[in-house]
């Protein structure tokens, strides 16, 4: 491994956690950001991660290629509530539904991901572009799902003053995840 690559990585996982947090705070949900990713400096997650560093996206997928599978993203998923992954159960038919603070937190995350890679490149329609792609691969929970896409979608349209803030996810928490029908609208 290149030492330069744990500086770099290093470097990149604290600009990402400071988007995080900057982010989480707009949507009132401050705590939520100071201890976001915390997990990415345990030797686990650190040191795989900047072995497959590459700047512009996660090295988990070269690791993947590489040895067949992430044990940081094993790691990591198994201890941070705001991903989707944490809530599958193999038993379960249906994953639960994400508790309001974690979805808001994994919107916050996915979208500062997105900035952290795309760097000069990012554009408000990035991330819906990223989680259509790749993000609603995963068999979350329904409702959590089309949250998620839903403040994608109105991010792309409307942009982050928009979306960041508590009023504008409460309510559309509320409205997608608590309502009483089957959560059809589109």
């Amino acid at each position: 491994m290149k030492i330069r690559n744990l500086f770099l990585h290093f470097s990149l996982v604290v600009r990402h956690r400071h988007r995080v947090l900057i982010h989480c705070a707009k949507c009132g949900i401050l705590w939520r950001g100071l201890v976001h990713d915390l997990s990415k400096f345990s030797p686990t997650e650190f040191f795989e991660s900047a072995k497959y560093y590459q700047g512009d996206r996660s090295p988990i997928t070269a690791c993947r290629k590489d040895k067949g599978v992430s044990l940081a993203w094993l790691h990591h998923k198994g201890r941070n509530k705001h991903h989707i992954e944490y809530w599958i159960d193999t038993d379960c038919e249906v994953p639960p539904m994400m508790p309001y603070v974690y979805a808001v937190e994994c919107v916050c995350d996915k979208l500062s991901a997105t900035k952290t890679y795309a760097g000069k490149n990012y554009t408000q329609d990035k991330a819906l572009a990223h989680w259509l792609r790749y993000g609603n691969k995963v068999e979350g929970n329904p409702r959590t799902m089309r949250f998620i896409e839903t403040v994608f979608r109105d991010l792309a349209e409307h942009g982050e003053e928009y979306i960041l803030n508590r009023r504008y996810m409460k309510k559309t928490y509320a409205e997608i995840c608590l309502s009483p029908d089957d959560g059809a609208k589109s």
